[in-house]
């Protein structure tokens, strides 16, 4: 451990939570882009370029989170296997669909953590400003994720807008798994 770095213990329950969540979503959104990558070789190679960039800065985030966790010496989330499994179904089967149904999933997910994200910058207030400054960066490039899908997305079919709320329940049900059911986990 570094010098003045926060035990788990001693870094508050609210820090140890979001950056266990965060770490393990960035987790799942590796797998995503990854299964995606592989089916859209065939499919859909026009997004090639943006799904290779979007899982580069993905990794980064995981890494920028994991260090931020051995700093407080933070452990991973027991849900990890969840999010790379569920990750790497997810972005199989939306990208088995067609190459709207791998926009949906960028834009839902994204949707759905971004909302997430203000709430986590909202309860951290400033209990911990490192942390704090990185969630607002790495959330103005998911911004930027989402941004891409919405204007790329050729088609707005019922079928879509169905796959959307499931992608979003799903993404919602595993934050609020990883946070350990609590709901308001980020109350100061």
């Amino acid at each position: 451990m570094t010098a003045g770095a926060l035990s788990d213990a001693a870094a508050p329950l609210n820090v140890r939570r979001i950056l266990r969540v965060n770490h393990a979503g960035e987790y799942g959104a590796i797998r995503i882009y990854q299964a995606q990558i592989v089916v859209a070789r065939f499919i859909a190679p026009d997004l090639l370029p943006f799904l290779t960039e979007t899982l580069s800065h993905e990794k980064e985030h995981r890494r920028r989170f994991r260090e931020l966790m051995t700093l407080r010496s933070v452990y991973p989330c027991g849900a990890m296997p969840v999010w790379g499994i569920g990750g790497y179904a997810m972005g199989f089967v939306t990208a088995l669909l067609g190459r709207d149904a791998i926009l949906v999933c960028t834009e839902s997910v994204e949707r759905t953590v971004h909302a997430h994200l203000d709430k986590q910058l909202d309860a951290l207030g400033t209990t911990d400003s490192e942390v704090s400054t990185v969630i607002r960066a790495i959330q103005q490039e998911e911004l930027g994720h989402l941004d891409h899908a919405l204007t790329n997305r050729t088609s707005n079919a019922l079928f879509l807008r169905w796959l959307s709320r499931g992608i979003s329940l799903a993404t919602a049900t595993l934050i609020w798994l990883s946070t350990y059911g609590e709901a308001r986990f980020v109350r100061r």
